[in-house]
């Protein structure tokens, strides 16, 4: 795999249109929720049937509640940042008078009686929902092509992947179809689709933002999380989910960042595309005043897939094992085939691989002294083709799977919280994964504003 896009048909958005921007001319009147909306849903006309980002489409919704929001700030309301914003919702994540679909046909079509905590605050926040994205059934894929609505196809290129699960979260924010977007993450979902698709995707710190609503995969991995095009961006949608201020985040300055890098396990096999974007965003921190500090391994890291499905899909085997005696016809062979797996994992291994999993999580804990943040690729290569059950790289064939999960799993299995910026390339986009420590969210966005620029 070179990296370079190829049969290219149509593009990423160019505009300069962000949350921050719209979120200002709200304010000073330049612009209205139903302006932002109708230029929301234009995109969505023009882009949708090519990425195939969307179940679901709320025009008639989301207009009306444009209008609502434009009377309210004629009254002299004013909810915050997000009040008028357009963004979507992974299918995934209950919204009241929605079908959760999961992406799969397995589910009754029944709406949601309630919105999930995640969406209700953001509803009180006065964020406009465009409708439902696309995603790899029950989250369970990183390619978001085993899906009862087709593939999600790649802004740039309709024959790769746009990432997963939340590939059409993802590609919406990438061609503007909305100004943000809702994701969950339960080993590099919001992570690796940001990376794949040159946005920014976060994954909090592991119980900050309230699961509940949410179609599970895994109770101890999920998170819920955002995809944006800046930092900033993703900030306000994060603290909004998670019931923090609504605030500006401060960037650090980025001659006082000290980061450190991890290397062996996390340094390869990666396709010439990512390392050569990764080493040149690390030489421009540097260049900039940051700090890098050498690299580092961590102990048995080549049992983090191994203590990922022992608890992962055990996990996920006990929610579905109704519908698996019942529906089973209806999954995706390849996804009914993981759940069918998961029946047959021991509980030793279960508990075992949750002993691990402490283990690790010390272990990055340790790798944090002495810096603000870990840095590495958030995948390893690049948007894979779709239907590719495995890529070259480095000389070697890799499964899909196994090259787009490596760089994130191990901070689901940790709980520490990851963002994915985009990086300069010359060829398909490619993530930075920068990671802080538990329960300083805040701090890691601070650093991740930091290098944003610098990296771009």
């Amino acid at each position: 795999m070179t990296g370079r896009a190829s049969d290219i048909v149509f593009a990423v958005n160019t505009t300069s249109r962000t949350i921050v921007s719209a979120a200002a001319a709200l304010r000073a009147g330049t612009t209205t929720a139903a302006a932002l909306v109708e230029e929301s849903l234009a995109a969505i006309e023009r882009h949708n049937p090519h990425t195939n980002a969307f179940t679901c489409i709320h025009a008639a919704g989301a207009r009306a509640a444009a209008r609502a929001v434009d009377d309210e700030r004629t009254r002299g309301v004013d909810r915050g940042p997000l009040h008028g914003i357009p963004i979507s919702l992974k299918d995934l994540i209950d919204e009241a008078g929605a079908v959760t679909t999961a992406g799969s046909r397995v589910l009754n079509e029944t709406p949601a009686a309630s919105d999930a905590p995640a969406v209700a605050r953001l509803r009180a926040a006065g964020a406009i929902f465009l409708g439902r994205t696309n995603l790899h059934e029950f989250a369970l894929g990183t390619t978001s092509e085993d899906s009862a609505f087709g593939p999600v196809r790649h802004p740039s290129d309709a024959g790769r992947s746009a990432g997963g699960s939340s590939g059409g979260s993802a590609a919406a924010v990438a061609t503007g179809m909305g100004l943000g977007s809702i994701g969950t993450d339960t080993g590099g979902s919001v992570r690796i689709p940001a990376a794949v698709c040159g946005i920014v995707g976060l994954k909090p710190t592991a119980g900050e933002i309230p699961i509940d609503g949410v179609v599970p995969l895994s109770l101890t991995f999920d998170h819920v999380g955002p995809l944006a095009r800046t930092v900033q961006d993703a900030a306000w949608l994060y603290q909004a989910m998670a019931e923090r201020p609504l605030a500006i985040v401060s960037p650090s300055p980025i001659a006082s960042v000290r980061v450190r890098r991890l290397g062996g396990y996390f340094d390869g096999p990666l396709d010439r595309t990512v390392r050569e974007g990764i080493e040149r965003a690390v030489a421009a921190m540097i260049r900039a005043g940051a700090r890098v500090e050498p690299a580092v391994d961590l102990e048995a890291p080549a049992r983090i897939p191994e203590y990922y499905v022992s608890i992962a899909l055990p996990e996920a085997a006990v929610w579905h094992r109704t519908y698996l005696d019942t529906r089973g016809e209806l999954y995706t062979p390849p996804v009914r085939a993981r759940l069918d797996a998961g029946r047959s994992i021991l509980a030793t291994a279960y508990l075992a691989a949750r002993e691990g999993c402490r283990a690790l999580a010390h272990a990055v804990d340790a790798a944090l002294e002495g810096v603000d943040a870990l840095v590495l690729p958030s995948l390893s290569i690049v948007a894979p083709p779709l239907g590719a059950a495995n890529v070259p790289v480095d000389g070697a064939e890799i499964p899909v799977r196994s090259a787009m999960l490596k760089l994130t799993q191990l901070f689901n299995l940790t709980g520490h919280p990851a963002i994915s910026l985009p990086v300069a390339t010359d060829g398909l986009p490619v993530g930075l994964q920068i990671v802080g420590r538990r329960g300083e969210t805040a701090k890691l966005l601070s650093i991740a504003a930091a290098i944003e620029p610098v990296v771009r």
